[in-house]
């Protein structure tokens, strides 16, 4: 995209979002418009089509820190008219004339000269072709492929465990008939004729020079004279692809994996994007997890309660048999160490059972004699710190 493109479009109101917007609000409006305009949802609509390269094109520079710093700044500068020629000095009606030079150490005040030597124009140019202060433009070259996200949903035991799954993905991929280079079978991209390979053309108006992004090669340095019957000069096509995707053990939900060079290829030969794998967590009916740890809710009677008792639980690779002690209240949590998720050192969480007094609803008439027996050779519990405030409303 050119400089123009940047003084002139407003890549905030493309995605729906204020110039204040966080990074993932960004993202968010992207992927939801994205998926909205895609082409493989649209088959057809041109205009579809066109709100999809809209949406990318903002996504491009507003989902990169560095370029949506350097986008604010170029939009703020030119959109406050500090840069119009033929500026007067102090708002004097008469002033002296304005020479934006002076600013950078162009001037014979001597002033500040951290911009002298390029000055403006190589400000300015670096600005455009993402260069250094000062640096001269560099061709874009072969453009890197855009990332690509999808989800996965696991079961709760394959996420603790680790597991490898084939992923099946309907996305653009290198043309396997011109190998991403566009060009027709036995023939090569040839130089541009604007910029003669450089990938960038420089322009000047009175005071400045701009140098921007070849417009005929779009900045890559060559164009296809004789374009793939099979890609249409891009290099890359819609294919359906399988990828075999390994989960490692301890996967949590939400978490994404990233596969390097597994996303869009590069256009005309350029490097490939990554992939980004969404992993959604289905629940178990009886495990939970914190962290590192499992969880396990475990019913016990009243009596296994006072009595206390041997209990066996299962566990995601056998069981265990824990020890309930006498006098156990309800809500105790008893631990089976190494029985939880196995960390990245080769150390495991451990099972953490959470013990549930189960009181029931209907006795028989020899257990309710029995409590009552129970009852009465048991002392009362403490409540002597209620007492007093239930006097106080008696």
């Amino acid at each position: 995209m050119s400089s123009k493109d940047w003084i002139e479009k407003d890549y905030y109101a493309a995605l729906g979002v204020d110039k204040s917007a966080s990074s993932d609000e960004i993202k968010k409006a992207y992927r939801k418009l994205a998926r909205e305009s895609h082409p493989d949802h649209n088959p057809g609509d041109t205009g579809a089509e066109e709100r999809f390269k809209t949406v990318s094109e903002a996504y491009a520079v507003l989902g990169d820190e560095k370029k949506r710093r350097e986008y604010d700044e170029m939009r703020s500068l030119f959109g406050s008219g500090a840069f119009r020629r033929g500026a007067r000095g102090a708002g004097q009606p008469g002033g002296m004339p304005f020479d934006v030079s002076d600013l950078f150490g162009g001037g014979a005040g001597g002033g500040d000269n951290r911009f002298s030597g390029g000055g403006f124009t190589d400000l300015f140019s670096s600005i455009f072709s993402g260069g250094g202060a000062g640096g001269p433009a560099r061709p874009r070259g072969p453009a890197r492929g855009r990332d690509v996200e999808t989800e996965v949903a696991l079961d709760f035991e394959d996420a603790v465990r680790g597991v490898t799954l084939p992923l099946t993905l309907r996305a653009p991929g290198v043309c396997d008939t011109c190998h991403g280079n566009g060009a027709k079978p036995g023939t090569q991209p040839v130089a541009c004729p604007v910029c003669h390979g450089a990938g960038v053309t420089t322009r000047n108006q009175g005071s400045f020079s701009f140098s921007e992004p070849c417009r005929n090669c779009q900045g890559v340095g060559t164009i296809v004279e004789e374009k793939c019957p099979e890609c249409h000069g891009t290099g890359g096509v819609t294919k359906t692809r399988t990828l075999n995707v390994r989960f490692p053990a301890g996967v949590a939900d939400g978490q994404r994996i990233r596969l390097a060079g597994r996303g869009e290829p590069g256009e005309r030969g350029g490097p490939a994007g990554d992939l980004f794998v969404q992993v959604k967590v289905r629940p178990d009916e009886l495990f939970g997890r914190t962290g590192d740890d499992l969880t396990l809710n475990v019913p016990i009677t009243y009596a296994e309660a006072v009595l206390g008792t041997d209990l066996r639980v299962p566990t995601l690779d056998g069981t265990v048999t824990l020890r309930v002690p006498p006098g156990t209240p309800s809500g105790r949590v008893l631990r089976a160490r190494g029985k939880g998720v196995v960390r990245k050192d080769g150390r495991a969480g451990d099972l953490l059972v959470t013990l549930d007094v189960v009181v029931p609803a209907k006795v028989s008439d020899e257990a309710r004699a029995a409590l009552e027996t129970f009852a009465a050779q048991t002392p009362p519990a403490a409540r002597e710190h209620l007492d007093a405030r239930v006097r106080r409303f008696s």
